[in-house]
Parts: structure tokens; sequence; C-alpha cells
């Protein structure tokens, strides 16, 4: 029989203890809820909020610039919302690299490009948002333009770029992801608020005809004065797109967070197999000598080896059994090229409806309850984009027929906002406190029950690697960028919405 080999037993031993410790360090840690570490939790929602701050921010803050005097007037949110649509180049160029050069692309050198032309961006935008010049014998905000246009390229190319990142980490942490990207709307429309940006009260003028003397009285909308200056908002923005890219690198480079990494278990199964067959019999030349590499084994006799053999070929046969069992697990979690494609479609309709078609017709919809009940809303219905994110990591589910079913409750809440826009500017119950409540109820539940679907669906997705994810960026890009066209037309061109005044009379 073969001497002890102490180096193989040492080696046999570190390899065994090392999970050990790793696996006490992660459960020492502080900051623990359920599966997830509070910290990393946190890191990922700021990371989030840097995919469409800089954009929504410029939305939000669009009323106080139109006050302060630029030329396009009230036009200015339809040449936005065209600028936004062509900047779609940009997912477009990421999305052509990874399909016709995968794994050329540096991704993380990406998200680094973005981050910074945002970040500059909303910088210059802080001094330069109101210069202009004329073009084609017309004044135009031409910086203000141009800008934008690299904020809507940095956002659109957030969709391909941020998701596919967010594989790196357990699936636990996709919904802080979601969460962050609710919160780049939320945030910036509760710092707008608090500047009172877009603030309308209703003045009663008198007017006097001098040659019958007769006062006739009107009410006109009067622009509040804001809280603080639009330069001062844009350098908010700067901030929470620096932050985002620093929340990046932790991410990526810290090793604190490197422990919230997927983990794959094709290591530790090869680790298993190589332990059952450890136990071997020599046969042919050598068939009465045993080689192991467990030193408790030695000095047994040759019966026992014999009853060693006898378990290492029931250990196989388990090994085996187990493969089985994973093999159904995975076919469990499998899906059809036809769901797939299902979920891929519903996406595309799902952000047509949450990131273009509700944005823009919220004015026509909720604007004959009143300006309180307008503002009201569009916080609300921006808060609930975050809420729901969180309801998806409380319970999240798998199933089409849920999925499928609480879509279905939102678009049809979706088309209920729509009549009210169309029906504008004497939607149902409009004078009336039950149509104001009403109102803000359909818009609140609608935004939860359309962000949990899409969110609920990218978290599916999650499973399926980078690859699917990049799909969802896709098509979150084409279900918006459809959904903007036509409304752009049924908006300025065909002319098919009324508005209702600001001051009724």
């Amino acid at each position: 029989m073969e001497e002890f080999d102490e180096r193989s037993y040492n080696l046999t031993l570190s390899k065994t203890s090392v999970p050990q410790t790793e696996n006490s360090d992660r459960n020492k840690r502080v900051f623990k809820f359920r599966n997830i570490d509070v910290i990393v939790y946190a890191t990922v929602i700021i990371f989030g909020i840097g995919s469409w701050v800089d954009i929504n921010g410029l939305w939000v803050e669009l009323p106080a610039m139109i006050t302060e005097g630029l030329p396009e007037g009230w036009k200015l949110p339809s040449y936005l919302s065209i600028i936004i649509q062509i900047a779609n180049i940009g997912p477009l160029i990421v999305t052509l690299c990874n399909v016709f050069a995968p794994g050329k692309l540096n991704n993380n050198g990406v998200i680094y490009c973005i981050l910074g032309i945002g970040s500059l961006a909303c910088l210059f935008l802080a001094f330069f948002w109101k210069t202009t010049a004329y073009v084609a014998g017309e004044e135009r905000s031409i910086v203000l333009l141009i800008l934008q246009f690299f904020l809507a390229l940095v956002d659109c190319t957030t969709s391909v770029v941020f998701l596919p990142f967010m594989t790196l980490f357990k699936s636990d942490y996709m919904t802080a992801y979601f969460i962050g990207e609710g919160m780049s709307g939320m945030i910036p429309s509760l710092v707008a608020l608090g500047q009172g940006s877009g603030s309308v009260s209703c003045v009663n003028v008198s007017s006097t005809n001098a040659t019958t003397n007769i006062t006739t009285y009107n009410v006109y909308p009067q622009s509040n004065p804001p809280n603080f200056p639009v330069r001062d908002f844009f350098v908010f923005l700067f901030a929470m797109v620096f932050f985002s890219g620093i929340a990046f690198t932790l991410l990526k480079y810290c090793s604190y967070y490197e422990e919230e990494y997927a983990v794959e278990n094709d290591d530790e199964e090869a680790s298993e197999d190589s332990r059952c067959h450890s136990y071997e019999l020599s046969n042919g030349e050598h068939s009465g000598s045993v080689t192991f590499s467990d030193p408790t084994t030695i000095g047994q006799s040759q019966s026992a080896l014999v009853n060693e053999n006898r378990k290492h070929q029931t250990a196989v046969t388990l090994s085996k059994t187990q493969d089985s069992i994973r093999v159904e697990k995975i076919a469990e979690h499998s899906i059809s090229k036809l769901r797939y494609a299902y979920f891929l479609i519903l996406t595309a309709f799902l952000n047509s409806l949450t990131n273009s078609v509700l944005p823009s017709i919220q004015t026509f919809s909720c604007m004959p309850y009143g300006i309180s009940v307008y503002h009201l809303t569009a916080v609300l219905y921006n808060i609930a984009n975050p809420v729901a994110c969180f309801i998806v990591l409380v319970y999240s589910s798998t199933s089409c027929v849920v999925i499928s079913f609480l879509s279905f409750l939102g678009s049809l809440a979706a088309a209920i906002i729509l009549y009210t826009a169309a029906a504008s500017p004497s939607p149902l119950l409009v004078g009336t406190k039950s149509g104001e409540v009403l109102i803000v109820i359909v818009w609140v539940l609608g935004g939860l029950l359309l962000t949990y679907s899409k969110v609920t669906i990218a978290t599916v997705f999650r499973q399926y690697g980078t690859r699917a994810l990049m799909w969802i960026g896709v098509m979150q890009q084409v279900g918006s960028f459809f959904g903007a066209i036509l409304f752009y037309l049924i908006i300025n061109v065909w002319v098919l919405f009324k508005s209702a005044p600001y001051c009724p009379v």
C-alpha cells in the first residue's frame, strides 16, 4: 500500500475549508435582509437612477424654462419628443454591434462614456440653456436642442447596456435597478414641485371700456416665479448622473460588491463529482493495490475496500439521479420561443404606454379636472413607478397568465385615460369631486399595473442571460419610439385632442 501523501491531504483539506470561510464571512454581513445586501441594493438603485434622470428632469423643468421666454414657447415639448426618437440611433448601434460582433463591444466602456456625456450635458445646460441663434430666419434655442439630443442619446442607450450589466448580480437585485429607474422620474418631479416649476395662478383681471363705461372681468393664468433658478436644477441633475457613475464604479470594481455577484454552480458540481470519484479500485496489472486521496481509508482491509467501491458506485448513481433532477428543473424554467416572442412584444406595448402614450396625453386627461389635480397626478404617477418595483421585490409572479391579466388591467386603465383625453375639455364627471378622485386613482393604478408587469417580465428574462436582457432593452425603445411617433402625429399634426383652459370661466 502506498505511503500517506501529506501534501495531497493538506491540499484536500484546504479546498474543503475555503468555502466554509467564505460562507462565514458572507453570513457576518451586518446589512443583510433576506437574500440581499442593503448597501449593494442601495448602490444599484443609485446606478439605476442615472438611466433616465436627465431627460425626465428636462421634461419636468420645461414649464419653468418656457415661462422665462424661450422662443419656441409651448411647441418646445413636441420638438423634444422628436429629438428623443432620433436619439434611438444610440441603442441601434449598440444592438447591431452585439448581434454582428458579439463580445467585441466593451460594455463597461460604453457605460462610462454615456454617463460622462450625460453629466457634461447637464453641466453645460446649467449655464447655456437660454442661448439662442437664428436658424432659417427664426430664433431657436439651439444650445438647448443640441444638448437635449445628447441627453436623449445617453438615456436611450442605457436601456441596452445597463440591463445586460445587471446580469452580473443575483436576480434579487434586478428590482433594485428598476426602482432606481422609476426614481429617475420621481426625484426630479419632487424637486421641480419644490421649485414651483409650472405653478400657475388664476388672476382675475378687470378692464373698463372708456366709451360705454362698462367693466368686464376675465380670468387669466399667471406663472408664479420659481423658488430657485433653472440653473440650480440642472446642477442637481449633473450631481445625480455623477453619483450614478460612482455607483457603477463601486459595483464593478469594489471587492465588497463582488460577493453579491451571480454565482454559477458548475465549479461546485465539478468538485462534488471529483469527491465522488476519489475512491477507486485499480484494475488490470496492479489489481490488489489501491490509490486513495482520502487518508482516512488507509489501513482498511480488501473487503472494506470493496465496500468502499460499492459506496462509490452508489454515489455515482446518486450523482446521475441528481443530474437528471437538475435537468428536469432546467426544463421547468425553460421558455418556449412563442412565449419568448410574446413577452418581448408585450414589453414593447407596455413601454409604449408608460414612456410615450400616457405622458403625452396627461395634460389633456387631467387639466379638465383642475390644475391641482394635474400636478397631484403627475407626482403620484411618478411615485407609483418605484412603488411597483418594491412590490415585485416582495412578490413576483412568473406565470404568463398572471402577467397577461395584470397587463390587461393596466391597459384597461390606459384606455380610460385615453377616453378622458379624447373627451377633453368635457370628459365624464368633470367639475365634480368624484371625477377628480377617480381620475387620480385610475392614473395611479394604471402606473402600478403597467410598471409591475414590465418589471416582472424583465425579472423572468434575467435567468436567460445578458442577450435576453439586451432584447428587453431593445423592445423597450422600440415600443417607446412607435408610441411617441404615433401620438406626435395625433396631437400635433391631426390635432385630435383639445386642451382644457388653465383657468375655467
